[in-house]
């Protein structure tokens, strides 16, 4: 590369936050790009600031040869109106600072998990500077509004519609995380041609990988099967299915090990409680990113469910690649396209979204199945379609063009 090119990556959330843009940008600095982030100040997932960041304090930021702009915004806290007040005040931080930035950039790349209203950003910024605009969507709005909050009036999705046709028309090439994202984005009322959407799936980090089974101080050394589920604990996971399981399953020799945080933690252990399941549930606090490959091994099969509705039919979660890079059995609670990986795979077992007999007798049959082959056809599943540094190579032909 005869001159460094200079990426402006715009994400709402990075570093120290637990998010797969962070890989990519070290990543792209590897491969001789010059790469600033503009994000904001982490208080993803628990709603509160990190300990060391503010309003005043950490707002530039080296890390791993990438330049960390923090611009402010809002805490996301435990509310809805919190939340909409996170997601406004980053895209309104974002047009002042995108008015006032003097950084000269040769592209600018849009990583769009929700909010889509981040991307905005990326669209003003490269619209004022007349440089290509990339998109990474890998949440579709305004279907995720509708689906996670419930809210269907025109008066509040027409505008987001509005605004999601305005970033598509303002970007030069869009990628998308799903065969069937492609296909959502394509077939909307004001139509984007197929020609500038590509599907490109998520990839796991490198430290995903298969590891020996070893002892877990947080997960006991005993008989029982452990399902594991890794990640962020929302409503859209739709979890509420493990306890119902759980109580099913009461007499069998079955555990749950649930790694991680989220809005529905709390619910979600009144429903073990309320169930009186609770010595079904190994409950570990959210862990550092490099860890799960260990506790994933310390298990006997991972766990991904969906709440019941038709976008998550079409959603290819990014535990899915995790799980398959470290050659994990995959029990499902899913439909779609999470459906087609695994049965493709033969790397597990899938169940209605909600059909909590079926899942409680899927993990009866697993437990007495030989686990090795669907191991095996995991990860080679995941060299075969999620391998990094392909997948790099493949954003980096639309980069050079």
């Amino acid at each position: 590369m005869s001159k460094k090119k200079h990426i402006l990556v715009i994400s709402q959330y990075f570093y120290p936050e637990p998010f797969r843009i962070n890989d990519m940008c070290v990543e792209l600095v590897k491969r001789g790009y010059k790469v600033t982030v503009l994000t904001g100040i982490p208080n993803y997932p628990q709603g509160e600031y990190y300990e060391g960041y503010s309003l005043t304090r950490k707002r530039t930021e080296e890390w791993n040869g990438i330049r960390i702009v923090r611009i402010p915004l809002m805490a996301r806290g435990k509310s809805s109106i919190g939340l909409i007040c996170n997601y406004l005040s980053f895209a309104a931080s974002g047009y002042i600072w995108k008015s006032l930035s003097k950084i000269k950039v040769d592209y600018v790349f849009s990583f769009e998990v929700s909010p889509m209203t981040q991307a905005l950003i990326g669209c003003w910024y490269a619209r004022k500077h007349q440089v290509p605009h990339y998109l990474y969507v890998q949440d579709l709005w305004p279907e995720n509004v509708i689906t996670v909050t419930g809210i269907s009036n025109p008066i509040v999705i027409k505008p987001i519609d509005k605004m999601v046709d305005y970033i598509y028309k303002n970007t030069d090439e869009i990628f998308a995380t799903s065969p069937s994202f492609v296909e959502a984005i394509c077939n909307r009322k004001t139509s984007v041609s197929h020609s500038k959407v590509h599907y490109w799936p998520q990839y796991a980090e490198d430290f995903y990988k298969p590891m020996e089974k070893t002892s877990v101080e947080e997960i006991p050394e005993d008989d029982s099967f452990k399902v594991i589920f890794t990640g962020n604990i929302g409503t859209a996971q739709g979890l509420q299915i493990l306890p119902q399981a759980a109580e099913i399953l009461r007499e069998e020799n079955v555990k749950f090990v649930i790694v991680g945080d989220g809005r529905y933690l709390d619910e979600f252990e009144q429903e073990i409680q309320k169930r009186n399941v609770q010595d079904k549930f190994i409950m570990i606090a959210r862990q550092p990113a490099e860890r799960i490959p260990e506790l994933l091994a310390a298990c006997d099969a991972a766990f991904l469910s969906f709440q019941n509705d038709e976008l998550w039919t079409k959603t290819i979660p990014a535990k899915l690649q995790s799980y398959m890079a470290c050659g994990m059995p995959i029990i499902a609670s899913a439909e779609g396209e999470t459906e087609r990986i695994i049965t493709e795979a033969e790397c597990g077992v899938c169940s209605a979204i909600g059909d909590v007999d079926k899942l409680s007798e899927n993990i009866i049959i697993m437990t007495k199945d030989d686990l090795n082959k669907m191991r095996h056809n995991s990860r080679k599943y995941f060299e075969r379609n999620f391998e990094k540094q392909e997948l790099m190579d493949q954003i980096e032909q639309y980069f050079n063009r």
